[in-house]
């Protein structure tokens, strides 16, 4: 790997805004605030508007529409039976 160009990568601690749950990660990216983890380091804070805690993909929350396929919507559209 050459060096020097690379960005410098770190252990960061990742916050969800609207639920404050926090997990510990590597990263590339800094913060200029800051928190102390569980194991007693201080780490920078990076806060997130959706993670996997919030996300309703992860929650189970997400709603599925059934629209069919394009064939179906095509002949309900134009009121053809479908054979």
């Amino acid at each position: 790997m050459k060096q020097g160009i690379h960005p410098t990568y770190n252990k960061v601690v990742y916050m969800d805004v609207n639920s404050g749950k926090q997990f510990l990660s590597g990263s590339t990216k800094t913060s200029n605030e800051t928190v102390e983890w569980e194991d007693g380091n201080t780490y920078p804070l990076i806060k997130m508007e959706v993670t996997s805690d919030t996300h309703p993909f992860y929650t189970g929350r997400q709603k599925f529409a059934d629209k069919g396929g394009r064939a179906d919507r095509f002949m309900k559209k134009y009121n053809m039976k479908n054979n």
